[in-house]
């Protein structure tokens, strides 16, 4: 199976959303898919949070734009939440 992607899980999302706007489905299959869309969700937010803070690190590295890649930052004394 390929590794998913922030776009196909964004995709599967609006999907999964449609299925259950539409009131079709048994109660079993919409607590299943609404299982797999917190699971999207929350594959969605990882990625988005790891985004964010590379994107943090981009921009505060001495006024500078200079790409450090996240997993070799010694992250110590970095608040990269604001």
């Amino acid at each position: 199976m390929a590794k998913p992607t922030f776009e196909n899980a964004l995709a599967r999302l609006e999907q999964l959303t449609g299925e259950l706007e539409s009131g079709d489905l048994s109660l079993d299959a919409s607590l299943k898919k609404f299982d797999e869309g917190i699971k999207l969700v929350a594959f969605c937010n990882r990625n988005l949070t790891e985004v964010r803070a590379k994107v943090e690190l981009l921009l505060s590295k001495d006024g500078q734009l200079e790409s450090v890649p996240f997993n070799e930052i010694d992250h110590g004394d970095q608040d990269i939440s604001e």
